[in-house]
This record gives C-alpha cells, sequence and structure tokens, in this order.
C-alpha cells in the first residue's frame, strides 16, 4: 500500500490515480473524437451539440455573471476617479467663492463709502486700514493717512455704514483709530425714538454697554443708536448700532459697523462750533435800573422811528 512522506498508509491514493488516469483517458477520447474528418462523426458531434449546448445556459450563468462584475467593477473605478475630479473641482468652485463674497463685501463697503449721506458740511478723507494693532486690553487700528492728509486728534471715523471710533494719535503718514470697543472708549449717543441720552462705554467686548441711562423702561431691543454731539466729540447724527440685550441682562449696542473686518476707513473732518464767551455780542448786558449800562447803546424808541418813517 502507498504510503506519504510521513510513512503511514494512504488508502486514497490508488483511486485517485485511477481517476486521474480515467479523466486523462477521455479528454483524449474527446479529442480525437473531435479530430477525426468523416461524416459519421461529423454527424455526431452535431448531435451532441445540438443535446448539450441549448441546455448548457445555467452552467454560462456564473462565467456572464463574472464577467459582468469585472465590467461593474471597472465602471466603479472610472467613477471613482470622477467622484475625485468632481470633488476637486468643488473645492476650487468653494475658494473662488470665497473670493468672490469678499470683493462682493468689499465693493458693497466701498459702494457705501461713496454714496452714504452725512451732513454736507462734513467733509471726508478715506484711509485703508494698514493693520490691526489690537490686544486684550486695546483695540485699535492704524491707517495710512495722518498729518500730511490734515487728519487730526479725535475726528470721527466710520466705515460706510457706522461708528468705528475716533483719531488718537497722529503721525506724518499713518494715524490710529482707537475703536469704540475699547476701554477706553466714551462717546456720548442717542437713543431713538424715546430721545434718551447715555454714554457709549467701550469693555474691550463686541457689544459696547450704554451707561448713565434713565429710564430704561422707555428703552426696547432694536432701537436705534446714533451720536448725540454733546461736548463736541463727534458730530450728532452719526449711526452706531442698535440696542441689544447683553446675557447679563446689561443694555449694549450691536455695532452697526463690522470690526471684524475693516478695509477701508472714512475719517469725518470736523471744526469745533464756535465758543461765546462774551454775552454782549449777542445780548446787552442787564441793568437793575431798567435801563442799559454805561457804554451800551441804547434801544431805539420805536416812536420815534415810526415819526422819523412818516416824515421822509
Amino acid at each position: 500500500m502507498a504510503r506519504d512522506r510521513s510513512g503511514q498508509a494512504d488508502p486514497h491514493r490508488p483511486v485517485r490515480r485511477i481517476l486521474v488516469g480515467l479523466l486523462a483517458l477521455s479528454l483524449l477520447g474527446i479529442f480525437a473524437l473531435w479530430r477525426i474528418d468523416s461524416p459519421r462523426v461529423e454527424r455526431f458531434r452535431i448531435a451532441v451539440v445540438d443535446r448539450v449546448v441549448p441546455s448548457f445556459d445555467w452552467a454560462m450563468a456564473p462565467v456572464t455573471r463574472m464577467a459582468g462584475l469585472v465590467e461593474d467593477i471597472g465602471s466603479y473605478a472610472r467613477i471613482r476617479e470622477q467622484n475625485q475630479e468632481l470633488r476637486r473641482e468643488l473645492q476650487q468652485m468653494r475658494a473662488w467663492r470665497e473670493a468672490a463674497l469678499q470683493l462682493e463685501q468689499q465693493n458693497a463697503r466701498l459702494l457705501e463709502l461713496n454714496q452714504v449721506q452725512l451732513d454736507p458740511r462734513l467733509t471726508h478723507v478715506t484711509g485703508v486700514v494698514l493693520a490691526d494693532s489690537g490686544s486684550p486690553f486695546r483695540r485699535s487700528v492704524l491707517l495710512n493717512v495722518g498729518g500730511r492728509d490734515g487728519i487730526r486728534d479725535g475726528w470721527a471715523v466710520m466705515d460706510g455704514l457706522g461708528l468705528v471710533g475716533r483719531i488718537s494719535g497722529v503721525g506724518q503718514q499713518t494715524a490710529r483709530v482707537i475703536l469704540v470697543t475699547d476701554s477706553n472708549s466714551r462717546v456720548p449717543v442717542t437713543i431713538q425714538p424715546s430721545g434718551r441720552r447715555a454714554i457709549l462705554s467701550g469693555d474691550n467686548g463686541p457689544a459696547p454697554v450704554l451707561d448713565f441711562l434713565e429710564a430704561t423702561d422707555q428703552i426696547r431691543p432694536g432701537d436705534r443708536v446714533v451720536s448725540s454731539g454733546d461736548g463736541g466729540v463727534f458730530p450728532a447724527g452719526l449711526l452706531v448700532g442698535e440696542v441689544a440685550q447683553g446675557a447679563d441682562r446689561s443694555l449694549r449696542v450691536r455695532l452697526s459697523a463690522d470690526l471684524q473686518r475693516l478695509e477701508f476707513l472714512r475719517v469725518l473732518r470736523s471744526s469745533p462750533a464756535e465758543r461765546i464767551d462774551t454775552p454782549g455780542t449777542l445780548l446787552l448786558p442787564f441793568d437793575p435800573d431798567g435801563g442799559p449800562e454805561e457804554g451800551a447803546a441804547a434801544a431805539p424808541d420805536p416812536d420815534a422811528l415810526a415819526q422819523g418813517g412818516n416824515g421822509g
């Protein structure tokens, strides 16, 4: 009996040899039968083909499915490549969309700077923000306009929509703008439509606080906030923002200016109001005896003026 490499007898090895031999003989017989050139053998072959091939579809089904699977795998690979290409194009489109939005916002700000309606007596100088020198304890930016452009300390600065801050430090070619959110900023404002006045105090946060405000029951979130012009700090009527209620229930102002994206700023040229120190230029000094003081011109007599007019 045949033994395997381990020395043990293998009872199935003779059977396998017989089956392999029969398979080889069968294949040789089929090959010889298919190669014989004889009319009788040809008729036999045709009869076998007619009998076997029509009923052989079940055997071809796996082959057909396998071929379809291979084709699907190829199509999936092409779809994956197209998907990756579309992803790359989508990423590019997103970058272009972001650039287009930035250009649109920049264009809108420029249009606002050109079309905003302010006091016709106010002129302005438009500058570009050079750097944001803000810190946790200071909120300010630098402009590319300065003393050579006639910029002075204290002038109001807007971004075309709302108040941004004021000039605080002027160089020959640059100027520093302290923002309304800075802790050192104090702006007198008026709340419309109630007409209440308050002080807009920066606290280095995005929404400054309304201080020294009386009759808060007349103030509602959404009320318009403009500069009051008190103290000659800013011209009156400059838009600041709208009233909002903070998380601590305090009244704050949601600024109209976008302080996160400052690119172009408008510096308003404003001259201080003329001060009148002597009352004599407007009114006659008061005399306790009922008449004008010495050196003051006497008021004309209406009867004399009437007689003079009739006589003339």
